[in-house]
């Protein structure tokens, strides 16, 4: 079998074992007989997007171990809030939000795969082509002498342009981890909750744009296959540079050649499978495949703001003149 028709057949089985309600999912449909995929949809989750390496051929977890790892999540958040209070001590780890501000989930998903990424079979990325090795061990050693020269050394999440989580792909991480769906007989909008980003998806047949015009989204085109939503997207913009934050390797980033399959099913009243396939040769050396749920939540969106007026790229910029100024009198001093 291809590598893509493995990838699809490993898909379709992952929506097989979340669809015991499907048949009832389909009578799910809008005024113009589409399948209904409206609403706002929760993807928070624990299980990782690649599974750890300590899990080698291990795909799914005991009941037993995903009661364990949710009961240690939600006793590790109370650790959490618990906690005393600690000072930032200057020269310290500053880190980043406490635990009050993070928002993951305590569950594993339902079918208790150690994670999302269904193909390669082992859960975890490809390896990396040899352009794209090239092209990491750069960035890296790039980062290493100038992390903040500029605010265009900083990824797109640290300059609030593109949600850490939001795609596209949609992958779960830390906080807003939710979407919000709508449809029309002729368009699809994708509506995240980090950052705001709206998504519109043609259904109608709409020519896609000329490569040479980039988006930091991509350019999507959706179409339907029986009742799953295909949406292919592909011309992102080369400043885009997208990996999921603490997945994939320091220094990987797609490129601007990447694209993207995404397929929304209603397994039944209360979930989405959502599946996507990502394509980059220039970064990895096979296509990858991830899947999970996303559940209905009648919580609203909330208002993301970012850094509230992005108050810390001053403060990263600022302190990374600090240590210039630094070891500049430090050399005068030798």
């Amino acid at each position: 079998m291809s590598y893509r028709g493995c990838a699809a057949a490993i898909a379709v089985l992952a929506v097989i074992a979340l669809s015991a309600g499907t048949a009832g999912a389909q009578t799910l449909r809008t005024p113009w007989g589409a399948p209904d995929l409206q609403g706002i949809w929760d993807f928070r989750t624990i299980t990782p997007l690649e599974r750890p390496e300590e899990l080698g051929d291990k795909a799914f977890l005991t009941a037993e171990e995903a009661a364990q790892a949710e009961q240690e999540t939600i006793q590790r958040n109370i650790d959490l809030w618990e906690a005393e209070a600690r000072r930032t001590e200057a020269g310290g780890n500053v880190g980043g939000y406490n635990n009050f501000w993070m928002d993951r989930g305590t569950r594993p998903i339902e079918t208790r795969r150690t994670s999302l990424i269904v193909y390669p079979p082992n859960g975890r990325f490809p390896e990396l082509s040899e352009v794209g090795a090239a092209r990491a061990e750069a960035r890296r050693t790039y980062l290493e002498e100038h992390p903040a020269d500029s605010y265009t050394d900083r990824n797109t999440s640290d300059r609030c342009i593109v949600g850490f989580n939001a795609g596209p792909p949609i992958t779960p991480l830390a906080y807003n981890q939710n979407m919000q769906l709508f449809q029309t007989p002729d368009l699809v909008v994708i509506y995240t909750e980090m950052v705001h980003t709206p998504r519109m998806v043609p259904l109608d047949g709409l020519p896609a744009l000329d490569p040479s015009i980039r988006l930091w989204s991509g350019d999507s085109r959706g179409r339907w296959e029986g009742n799953t939503l295909v949406i292919e997207t592909a011309n992102f913009s080369a400043k885009r540079g997208w990996i999921p934050l603490g997945s994939g390797g320091s220094g990987v980033t797609s490129t601007e050649n990447m694209t993207l399959v995404e397929r929304i099913t209603r397994v039944d009243e209360g979930t989405l499978e959502y599946t996507f396939t990502v394509t980059d040769p220039e970064t990895w050396s096979s296509d990858w495949t991830a899947s999970m749920p996303m559940k209905r939540t009648d919580s609203p969106l909330f208002e993301y703001a970012c850094h509230e007026g992005n108050y810390s790229m001053p403060g990263i910029l600022g302190g990374h003149r600090a240590d210039e100024r630094k070891a500049a009198e430090a050399a005068q001093q030798q």
